[in-house]
């Protein structure tokens, strides 16, 4: 551990050394992964640091409580040292040991995230929105911008799916456990005999990437414009703003209709292209971390979900690590970080057992 230490810590001096030169517009790209690689080996650098500063103290305790003569106040000093530092250098090592676990690399990237609604027609589509407005009152907690990319709402006022970016420092390394399906709880607006009914939603997070990220040929994209129409046919557009690209080779499709120009609308869906393709080769290089994501979104049936939101009990459940909460209003008012560091903690925790 400490060899791999040594070289991260000269490692970060080379990269600090290089980011205080001035860049060429050619070195953009090397800038950035450089400048990413930079943040990310620094808490672990910090945290190097005390751990040598612990060690320097435990060896000078050491020292002292080894020499001859050493007066009864000054040995009892040192071993109140030696007790201190052994215990610091223990955590600290702990510590390190998991900030020197893989990190995902994509962790510092902003996110698109989209909501699609399953089991439960309209109520499904109702929660959609209900999730939306959690994942958007959390960014305003987090300073993050928002932005739709895309969304086909319903005449009751929700969305049978909605896509959105999240722009903001370690977006992707807060939201990307979110994939999966989730499952409401709760008695509908229009049910008279008050039962509960049960729906599902499926979100999937993906980095965002950028145009340096994935090459597209011109040529292996059909662009087509239609008219945008609101919920049930409302508010149609006069002319063909909406746009549909496809991506040939690959089969992936991505429309937006939100905007009034159809130049935004294409740039949203290229944005939106750039994420799903960036996506599909981090999967090509990654085949497991890809069938996780696939079985994590899952089909959007009520038998699969990640977590639980049952209104008749206020109570949120993430089923895969057991975590129950009693607080469902605050968590859909935006208040989700006890969730996400909980799962952060439990992935750090099982690759660490992975690894011993």
């Amino acid at each position: 551990m400490l060899d791999k230490l040594k070289l991260a810590e000269q490692r970060y001096a080379q990269l600090e050394a290089f980011l205080a030169e001035p860049r060429s517009v050619g070195d953009r790209k090397r800038y950035r992964d450089d400048m990413r690689e930079y943040k990310s080996l620094g808490p672990l650098i910090e945290k190097y640091r005390e751990y040598k500063k612990a060690e320097e103290s435990l060896s000078e305790a050491k020292g002292l409580l080894s020499e001859d003569g050493t007066d009864a106040d000054l040995r009892e000093m040192a071993l109140s040292q030696l007790d201190e530092s052994r215990a610091l250098t223990e955590q600290y090592g702990e510590e390190l040991k998991a900030l020197l676990l893989p990190r995902d690399p994509d962790d510092d990237r902003n996110v698109i995230i989209e909501i699609r609604g399953g089991a439960g027609g309209e109520e499904s589509a109702l929660f959609v929105g209900s999730l939306y407005r959690m994942y958007s009152m959390y960014a305003a907690l987090k300073n993050w911008k928002i932005e739709v990319v895309g969304s086909n709402p319903t005449e009751l006022g929700g969305y049978k799916e909605i896509g959105f970016s999240v722009q903001g420092e370690g977006a992707y390394a807060k939201m990307k456990y979110e994939s999966g399906v989730h499952r409401v709880q709760r008695v509908p607006e229009t049910e008279a005999q008050g039962r509960v009914h049960t729906s599902t939603v499926t979100v999937a997070v993906l980095p965002e990437a950028e145009e340096i990220d994935v090459e597209i040929n011109p040529a292996d994209l059909e662009v087509q414009t239609f008219r945008a129409s609101g919920a049930g046919g409302q508010h149609i557009n006069k002319t063909e703003s909406a746009i549909r690209v496809i991506h040939k080779p690959s089969g992936t499709v991505v429309e937006c209709q939100d905007e009034r120009s159809q130049h935004k609308n294409k740039s949203k869906a290229m944005k939106m292209l750039y994420s799903k393709l960036y996506e599909i080769k981090s999967g090509e290089q990654t085949d497991k971390i890809a069938a996780e994501r696939r079985i994590q979104v899952g089909t959007g049936d009520r038998s699969e979900r990640i977590r639980t939101y049952n209104y008749p009990q206020g109570r949120v459940t993430d089923h895969r690590i057991g975590l129950t909460l009693y607080k469902l209003e605050a968590v859909l008012n935006g208040e989700c970080d006890e969730i996400f560091e909980a799962l952060a903690v439990a992935d750090k925790a099982a690759k660490l057992t992975a690894r011993d």
